[in-house]
């Protein structure tokens, strides 16, 4: 694999490492698996250094991730106040991970981070990142932040005490965020990753199993619900759109998170190049969040960032809207009216 450090990088990362011995490692609220496998990845990584590390996400992570390694560890930053306001205090780096804006940690969150002098280091796959840190290190053009640290290992030589605790962790990021390599995964270079991650013998079919074969019941029948009662489907300009109410979501008994992946599965359909999904919001009354997902060049980032308040990469991307789910379903029908010629071709 080629290096992505520059020299220049790789002597500030060093010279940031060097003089941190409390750091705390953050992801961004809603964490996925990129979120929390590089956020446990990290903590590992600087744990193996001497640091005393303490990683924060602002909000829970879904169940089925709760199994990887240090994940019961991550304080909430919506409800550890005081744990979360000690390490911040006491933290001489911050690292901040798989978001490429302070705003992703949630307004309470990013207000305590930013406030503090400790210096901060982004590493991040998201397009433009903005932030007031002393080093960012993004790539866009990686599968995820996973990827990223991984290759920052290589480069700085880490890799070759890499434990197969921290490999699961990268291994789960990067299968996560590319819909268990079905998307945004092209690249040889993913696959030269793998195989080295395979080499501290962790088990790519147990890890796949954990994330998605253990889905309740409830889930189940939530899903078939959708399917079948909620989702639309219009061939014309090859898009479907499923829409989900926090009622719908309690009468079927399931937790929030419970609903990752369901925006993947029109893409099934044979003609189907756009998947959009609405859902209330479980926490925040009057909050729609928006997810999107498409195949080949239809870019649902830029149609995110032109109506959902978001963005991503090209193939999946979110966003939110601030309005009831009948406004936003009219919000989601402007957008394709926009993009209706190219959603045709």
């Amino acid at each position: 694999m080629q290096r992505i450090l520059s020299r220049e990088e790789a002597n500030l990362l060093r010279q940031l490492l060097g003089e941190a011995r409390n750091v705390v490692v953050l992801c961004h609220k809603n964490p996925d698996g990129d979120a929390i496998g590089s956020t446990a990845a990290m903590t590992l990584l600087l744990r193996g250094m001497g640091k005393r590390v303490t990683a924060i996400m602002p909000n829970p992570a879904p169940d089925f991730l709760g199994w990887l390694p240090t994940a019961d560890e991550i304080l909430l930053g919506d409800r550890q106040h005081l744990k979360v306001d000690n390490a911040l205090q006491r933290a001489d780096l911050i690292v901040m991970l798989d978001f490429n804006t302070p705003s992703r940690m949630g307004e309470l969150l990013e207000q305590k981070v930013m406030a503090t002098d400790a210096p901060k280091m982004m590493i991040d796959h998201h397009l433009n990142p903005d932030a007031p840190c002393q080093l960012i290190i993004s790539h866009p053009e990686m599968c995820s932040t996973c990827e990223i640290i991984l290759r920052i290992m290589c480069d700085m030589g880490w890799h070759l005490h890499m434990t197969a605790d921290e490999a699961t962790a990268i291994y789960t990021g990067m299968m996560t965020d590319t819909g268990a390599f079905t998307y945004a995964s092209n690249r040889p270079d993913i696959y030269e990753a793998i195989s080295l991650l395979l080499t501290t013998g962790i088990d790519k079919d147990i890890i796949y199993r954990r994330v998605f074969f253990t889905h309740t019941e409830g889930r189940f029948r939530l899903l078939g619900y959708l399917l079948y009662e909620k989702m639309e489907v219009m061939p014309e300009i090859h898009t479907a759109l499923i829409t989900m109410t926090n009622e719908e979501r309690l009468r079927f008994k399931t937790k929030n998170g419970a609903t990752e992946g369901f925006v993947n599965l029109p893409l099934e359909m044979e003609g189907i190049k756009l998947s959009i999904f609405l859902r209330e919001d479980s926490e925040q009354k009057g909050l729609i969040r928006v997810s999107t997902r498409s195949v080949d060049d239809f870019p649902c980032n830029e149609m995110c960032q032109d109506f959902f308040n978001g963005g991503g990469h090209k193939n999946a991307s979110g966003g939110s809207l601030k309005m009831t789910i009948e406004e936003a379903i009219e919000v989601v029908r402007e957008a394709l009216r926009a993009y209706e010629e190219r959603l045709k071709v």
